[in-house]
């Protein structure tokens, strides 16, 4: 589960519904876009709030930075119909939000779950974008190990997707117990994260981790600078296969330091500068 560095918005940003042509989406943005556009795709359980860290610094780089909630994800409703979350209808809410924020370079950067997600939008038309960024996430279904923990959530939210409270308090139940609790705010945020987000949202898209196939080669053929960013350890990908990943997309590579599968969240500072380092070199290719 990811998990935001903080709650409080910087004051350079500002939380509103973004209008497109495939409704609202609940967003946060910050910055003008001196030097271009960021739309952030937030990972599975995730949503917008676990890119906070990254608003400042990437906004007092001269940048606008939007970080977005998916339909069903957490403030973005959606329906109660498991067909609206296929990774092709995410992939359209994406290029609705790109078409939304306007001209000028726009860099699409997805997080674990969201790189599949930004992957289909760039498969499906990459001209809106000035560059892709994959942040942990990998060339297709994840680990074994992982794909056997979500099989099991899947199998708990369709049995009591009626019920998300009582999966909650399941869920938390299997925390190890010498894990750092979290504060009363973060505790009660996740908790409402949670229950807020659409079921059926979450049983497809786990689906997706469980089941995405190897895209690579065509992506490679996309003409468009990318960026596989990752922490040191990753439990989802592992980062060896992200490191080949990059080799075969011909893409740009960085390990962020102090950093597991959240750099966002984990060493945003240091994310936010290999960011936009690689933003100024796609721009002069």
């Amino acid at each position: 589960m990811s998990k935001p560095p903080r709650l409080t918005l910087p004051s350079v940003a500002r939380a509103y519904r973004l209008t497109t042509a495939r409704g609202e989406f609940a967003v946060h943005e910050a910055g003008q876009p001196v030097r271009g556009t960021a739309l952030l795709v937030p990972g599975y359980t995730g949503s917008k709030e676990d890119f906070v860290g990254l608003l400042g610094p990437l906004a007092g780089a001269g940048y606008r930075v939007v970080a977005v909630d998916g339909r069903g994800q957490y403030e973005t409703p959606g329906p109660r119909d498991e067909a609206a979350y296929g990774l092709e209808e995410l992939a359209r809410d994406v290029l609705a939000q790109a078409a939304a924020l306007g001209g000028g370079p726009l860099h699409l950067v997805g997080h674990s779950l969201g790189g599949l997600i930004a992957r289909a939008a760039v498969l499906r038309d990459a001209a809106p974008f000035a560059s892709l960024t994959l942040m942990s996430s990998g060339p297709g279904a994840i680990t074994e190990v992982q794909r056997a923990r979500t099989k099991l959530l899947v199998a708990g939210l369709e049995a009591l997707r009626d019920d998300m409270p009582a999966l909650w308090a399941a869920m938390r139940a299997q925390d190890p117990p010498d894990a750092v609790p979290d504060g009363p705010a973060m505790t009660e945020f996740l908790r409402e994260r949670w229950l807020a987000t659409v079921p059926e949202q979450l049983i497809t898209t786990g689906r997706v981790l469980i089941g995405e196939p190897d895209r690579v080669a065509e992506l490679a053929e996309v003409p468009l600078p990318k960026l596989v960013l990752s922490g040191k350890v990753d439990y989802a990908w592992p980062v060896p296969l992200m490191d080949e990943m990059a080799v075969r997309l011909s893409a740009a590579r960085v390990i962020v330091e102090d950093a597991e599968h959240s750099p966002n969240a984990e060493n945003p500072q240091v994310t936010a500068g290999a960011l936009t380092s690689f933003w100024d070199l796609a721009l002069q290719r």
